[in-house]
């Protein structure tokens, strides 16, 4: 008797944490305007020396999250409202670099990049957070019954999402402890395509299993590239956008 083949296992992520790595990018580089959605606690928009906007609906923030920033935007509200608003066309703001780490249910993702996309610099960067799970508990929907530890719930979806509708883009997939970096270029702020089939993709996409659409073919979508490699050879990806972090602002004391 031949034995079935197994499962393709999860691929674990074994580089540099997150939060380390993005630390290290803000501390190499500064941007002229970074936007991050999702970051209740400041602490990873507090590292930042440009100019920032951080949208959360429900902040909790103690720590000096304002450090040497020229500007600091603080939006509570849902990422939705905040673009619906239209603050950042009515501010003539256009973003270098975004971190999309809202809610972990793809159709939220989904709008978030249409919306980031449509307002960032064509050579700017954005980053999405928990696309690459490690394990079937991680990828449930249900806001009811989380997962102790880390929980990706389906964002995962983006990656084979923007493959199909968006190829030109550029996917730059790092293994960040514990569920990935991923990090988007060749943007085309005037490009419609993913707005004008949202709900299209939605019904293709609401009901997709990771295990059933396959672990095979969600890992040839990209090539894992180390985030400490990547960091050693300058962060090359957001060489158009950076700017030099000396010209961050740096406040004077004032002594009476």
């Amino acid at each position: 008797m031949i034995a079935a083949p197994e499962a393709t296992p999860f691929r674990r992520n074994l580089g540099l944490r997150y939060t380390e790595f993005v630390d290290g990018l803000h501390q190499a580089m500064a941007f002229d305007w970074y936007l991050e959605v999702g970051c209740r606690a400041g602490r990873s928009f507090a590292p930042v020396t440009g100019k920032t906007i951080a949208v959360d609906p429900f902040f909790k923030v103690e720590i000096n999250a304002i450090g040497v920033k020229p500007k600091l935007l603080v939006f509570q509200q849902t990422s939705d409202d905040f673009f619906a608003d239209g603050y950042l066309k009515k501010l003539g703001i256009q973003l270098s670099y975004s971190f999309l780490d809202g809610m972990h249910l793809f159709e939220y993702l989904l709008r978030d990049f249409i919306n980031t996309e449509a307002n960032s610099d064509p050579k700017g960067v954005i980053a999405m957070h928990d696309c690459l799970p490690f394990g079937a508990r991680q990828l449930t929907r249900d806001l009811k019954n989380l997962p102790r530890g880390p929980w990706t719930g389906d964002v995962w979806k983006l990656l084979p999402i923007l493959q199909r509708y968006r190829p030109e883009l550029k996917l730059t997939v790092l293994t960040c402890r514990p569920t990935g970096l991923v990090f988007v270029t060749n943007l085309d702020p005037s490009n419609t395509v993913l707005k004008d089939n949202y709900d299209k993709i939605l019904a293709e996409w609401l009901n997709q299993d990771m295990l059933e659409y396959g672990l095979d073919k969600f890992y040839s979508i990209y090539e894992p590239l180390d985030p400490e490699e990547f960091a050693a050879a300058g962060y090359p990806i957001f060489a158009d956008v950076r700017l030099d972090p000396g010209l961050a602002h740096k406040p004077t004391k004032v002594t009476k």
